[in-house]
């Protein structure tokens, strides 16, 4: 045998073995790009992905806002501001959201508590204030009807409502007069809201870029515990629909918004939305709150729209929800 043929044999099975091993490592440098890509996508989607209704975006921390929404001043003549807080079974919460409420020290303000008959603690903790809190526990027909009975019993310039698991951020009451005082055009206020969890603490921010009357009709984005308006814009369209158990709220704001009353998104936190095992919104969702909001659609959309059409129509408001939650994140603005 020719040694110069065992020897092209040889080398020409080792580069079958090292081929054959390169192809395994490319193989494997394959599959782990294509993992560090997913990873990196997913990376990012989570960074990128809008905030708006999302209550844990990170872990429980102390709540924390900046000193000047505890100095912030009552204007002068203040305007009276009508309030009433719905109730019903939630004695774990309601104290907290009271004291947030009185705690605004704001001089012209009518504050009544409607309680729908709860089993807990409940009567007990207002009759614990004496005479600081107007209140009144009987059986109701829900939360819309609960409001609108408490609205029959106090008056104001400016309205609005606050549920017995939410609280007011320091300084808001003041600041939402100075608003309306300052800009006498406008009807309809709100503005950014904290999340936080059965204890009280921090669990994450929504911030809203300006209002879009547009996506309005296809979103409710506008949290309620930070929504205030003018008396005139409950003359005109209110009171609450009670045939509404979940949507009463969206159905209220287009009814105004139609009704040709100017919004304005106000940059700043307003208060704190609770975000519990027990609460209504979480409990009513799958079932009655689709129905409500299948019929609040059909109403001002002409019909129900698909999944898929209503992402698409809310996308540029989500973007730029996106953009203005980064630009604060990364504090460029403050609020």
């Amino acid at each position: 045998m020719d040694y110069r043929d065992l020897s092209d044999q040889f080398t020409a099975e080792r580069l079958r073995t090292i081929e054959r091993r390169l192809a395994r490592i490319e193989r494997r440098t394959n599959v782990i790009a294509a993992a560090a890509n997913v990873g990196l996508y997913q990376f990012w989607r989570r960074k990128l992905r809008p905030r708006l209704w999302t209550p844990e975006q990170y872990s429980s921390r102390r709540l924390r806002i900046r000193p000047k929404y505890r100095l912030q001043r009552v204007p002068d003549a203040p305007p009276q501001i009508a309030m009433v807080t719905p109730s019903l079974n939630q004695g774990n919460f309601i104290r907290a959201t009271i004291d947030s409420v009185l705690q605004q020290n704001y001089p012209k303000l009518a504050y009544v508590v409607r309680d729908g008959g709860s089993a807990d603690e409940t009567s007990q903790i207002l009759q614990s204030y004496g005479g600081k809190v107007r209140w009144r526990s009987e059986p109701d027909t829900g939360q819309a009807s609960a409001v609108n009975r408490g609205f029959g019993e106090v008056t104001g310039e400016i309205m609005g409502y606050l549920n017995s698991d939410d609280t007011l951020l320091p300084g808001t009451l003041a600041y939402i007069a100075e608003a309306f005082r300052d800009d006498p055009e406008t009807d309809v206020v709100y503005g950014h809201r904290i999340f936080i969890d059965h204890h009280g603490f921090e669990i994450g921010r929504c911030i809203l870029p300006p209002h879009h009357p547009e996506t309005l009709k296809w979103a409710d984005y506008i949290p309620q515990e930070t929504l205030f308006w003018r008396r005139r814009v409950w003359e005109a369209v209110g009171p609450f629909d009670e045939s509404f158990d979940f949507a009463m709220d969206w159905d209220f704001v287009l009814r105004a918004q139609t009704g040709g009353f100017r919004f304005k998104r106000l940059p700043r936190f307003l208060a704190c939305f609770r975000y519990h095992d027990q609460q209504k919104t979480m409990d009513m969702m799958d079932d009655v709150g689709t129905d409500e909001m299948r019929r609040i659609r059909a109403r001002y959309l002409g019909d129900v729209p698909g999944h898929y059409e209503i992402r698409h129509a809310i996308s540029g408001y989500l973007l730029r929800q996106v953009v203005f939650d980064w630009i604060y994140r990364l504090r460029l603005a403050k609020y």
